[in-house]
């Protein structure tokens, strides 16, 4: 049986703790600007994914996943130092993309607007074929 608080939990404290490892603890040129956006542990809390963002280029980002992929042992070493579990679950660094989905989704967005705005600009003015009413109510027969 499976504890989901329990798993939220930890998830939370190793995010905080890998955020505090990443700034203080790892000293690698290829690594940029990261922030841990979300961790996500399995309910046997063995495994922790550790998603990332990354500010800057794409080989930024490509030198930053490279440093995370070499320090995860180091990484997972100091989540376990700090954490009073029996197990420290395995760590598994993800580039997020939620970024690049927002920006996408906000592009959207604004197409949707101008399309609307582009259907207002062609309503005005505008009538309607035939009658306002063209369903034709029943008179009260007295």
């Amino acid at each position: 049986m499976t504890d989901n608080a329990r798993a939220v939990r930890l998830a939370d404290r190793i995010k905080v703790l890998v955020a505090k490892i990443l700034e203080r603890g790892i000293r690698d040129p290829r690594l940029g600007f990261v922030t841990i956006t979300d961790v996500r542990v399995t309910g046997d809390l063995q495994h922790a994914t550790v998603f990332y963002t990354v500010y800057g280029t794409d080989e930024e980002r490509r030198g930053t996943e490279a440093a995370l992929r070499s320090a995860t042992g180091r990484i997972r070493s100091e989540v376990g130092k700090n954490l009073s579990i029996r197990l420290v679950p395995s760590l598994e660094f993800v580039l997020d993309a939620l970024p690049e989905n927002a920006a996408h989704i906000e592009d959207l967005l604004e197409k949707a607007r101008e399309q609307d705005a582009e259907v207002a600009r062609n309503r005005d003015g505008k009538a309607f074929a035939g009658e306002e009413n063209p369903y034709k109510a029943e008179e009260d027969e007295d």
